[in-house]
C-alpha cells in the first residue's frame, strides 16, 4: 500500500496550491479527485468564462488558472516521461472511506486503490461532483445508460481552436439510436461529438431531448446543433421523463431500457424508443462519503480550527469552500490563504523537532532545490 506524508482530497484549484504548499515544505504529497480532470468548479462548471479576482493575474480562464496550477506544482505532481500522466494525481475515483491507521490515516476511494497517509487536507470544494440524473428510478442500472462518455470524447467546436477531450476513442454506437437528454454545453457537446464521428462509432440516429425549446450553451454549439436539426441529422424531442420501459421486469445491471416515457408540453405521455441513453444534465455537488467519517459538520460544511484549519479528527484538515469558521468567505484567495496555513501547521506536526524557520523562494536554496531551480 502507498504511503505518503499527505493526501489531498480535491484536485481543484485549492487542492492543486495545497499540494504545491506541502511539497515547497518537503512533504510527499498525493491527490484524489472524482472528477475525470483537475480544476474542480473551475473544469467543471465555467472552464472558459473569465476569474478576475485571483492576485496578480488580472484576467484568467478556468482552464488557464488549472493550467498554471498544475505547472506550479509540476515538481511535487511531476508528469512520467513514458505515460505522460501525474503518478500522484489520482483522478476519476471518489475516496469512499477514512479510517484510522498507524500513525495517520487509510484511504480507499471508489476504484479500489489505497493508501496511508500521516495527515490528509480536505478540499473538496462544495464537495464531489457527480453527474445529475434524469430522476427516473427504474433507470438505475441499466446497461444501456451512461452519464458521462467513455475518456470524455469531446469534439472541437466550430472556432473553438482546440480539442477538448480527455480519451482519443469514442464509443461505437455504430448502428444504434443514440438519445442525449439535457440543453446544456454538455448534452449539445455529446451531440456534436456523435454526429462527427467516423462511420465506424457514428450512431445510426441521434435525438436530443430535453424539455423545451430552448438551450443554456455557448452560442457557437447551439448554432452548430440547431443547423443538424434543420437538416435533419438530430432530432430535437420535447418532453419530461416520467418512467421507462424496460427489456425485464426488474432492474439491474442486466436490464436495458427500450424506450423513454415522456410526457410532452401538449399533457400527453409518449414513448420514446432508444437503443442507448446518455444523459448529460451536467454536474451537481454532493457531501457523499464525507458525511460518515465522524466530522464536526455545521451546515454541510467542515468546522475548522482557523490557527491550523485542522477539523475535530486529529491529522484532518479541511481548506476551501469544504470548511467554515467565523467570517469565513468562500473566495479563491481564501483558499489559497487557509493552504498555506494548513501546510505549516501539517509540517510542524510531522516535524515536531524541525525549527520552524520561514524561508523565501526568493532567496532560499533549499526552496530552490524542491522546486528544481537552476543558478
Amino acid at each position: 500500500m502507498p504511503q505518503t506524508d499527505a493526501l489531498v482530497i480535491g484536485a481543484g484549484p485549492v487542492g492543486l496550491f495545497q499540494a504545491f504548499q506541502l511539497g515547497l515544505l518537503g512533504l510527499k504529497v498525493e491527490v484524489v479527485d472524482v472528477l475525470p480532470q483537475a480544476g474542480g468548479q473551475c473544469m467543471a462548471l465555467y472552464p472558459d468564462k473569465p476569474i478576475y479576482d485571483v492576485p496578480g493575474v488580472p484576467r484568467c480562464t478556468g482552464r488557464e488558472l488549472t493550467s498554471l496550477l498544475l505547472e506550479q506544482a509540476s515538481p511535487f505532481l511531476p508528469i512520467d516521461g513514458a505515460t505522460g500522466q501525474r503518478p500522484n494525481l489520482h483522478l476519476g475515483q471518489q475516496v469512499e472511506s477514512l479510517t484510522q491507521a498507524d500513525g495517520g490515516w487509510q484511504v480507499t476511494t471508489s476504484t479500489g486503490w489505497a493508501c496511508q497517509a500521516r495527515a490528509v487536507v480536505i478540499a473538496a470544494g462544495a464537495g464531489a461532483f457527480v453527474p445529475r440524473g434524469l430522476g427516473v428510478a427504474a433507470l438505475d442500472g441499466a446497461s444501456n445508460l451512461s452519464h458521462q462518455l467513455p475518456g470524455e470524447f469531446v469534439a472541437e467546436l466550430p472556432g473553438d481552436g482546440r480539442e477538448r477531450h480527455l480519451g482519443a476513442t469514442p464509443p461505437d454506437w455504430a448502428g444504434q439510436h443514440l438519445v442525449v437528454a439535457g440543453g446544456g454545453d454538455e448534452a449539445l457537446a455529446a451531440v456534436l461529438s456523435a454526429s462527427r464521428a467516423a462511420p465506424a462509432h457514428r450512431p445510426a440516429r441521434i435525438t436530443l431531448l430535453h424539455r423545451r425549446d430552448a438551450f443554456q450553451a455557448e452560442p457557437e454549439a447551439e448554432a452548430a446543433v440547431r443547423a443538424l436539426i434543420q437538416s435533419g441529422d438530430v432530432q430535437l424531442v420535447l418532453g419530461v421523463p416520467q418512467g421507462a420501459r424496460l427489456t425485464r421486469a426488474s432492474t439491474g445491471p442486466g436490464s436495458s431500457i427500450e424506450a423513454l416515457q415522456l410526457l410532452g408540453a401538449d399533457g400527453l405521455p409518449f414513448d420514446l424508443p432508444l437503443d442507448h441513453l446518455l444523459v448529460r444534465l451536467g454536474l451537481s455537488p454532493k457531501l457523499g462519503p464525507l458525511t460518515q467519517w465522524g466530522l464536526d459538520l455545521e451546515r454541510k460544511q467542515v468546522r475548522v480550527d482557523t490557527a491550523t484549519f485542522e477539523t475535530s479528527l486529529a491529522g484532518v484538515h479541511a481548506v476551501g469552500d469544504i470548511n467554515t469558521y467565523p467570517g469565513k468567505k468562500r473566495l479563491l484567495l481564501c483558499g489559497f490563504h487557509e493552504a498555506t496555513l494548513a501546510a505549516h501547521a501539517i509540517a510542524t506536526a510531522l516535524h515536531p523537532d524541525t525549527p520552524p524557520h520561514l524561508l523565501y523562494t526568493t532567496t532560499s536554496p533549499v526552496l530552490h532545490q524542491r522546486l528544481g531551480v537552476k543558478g
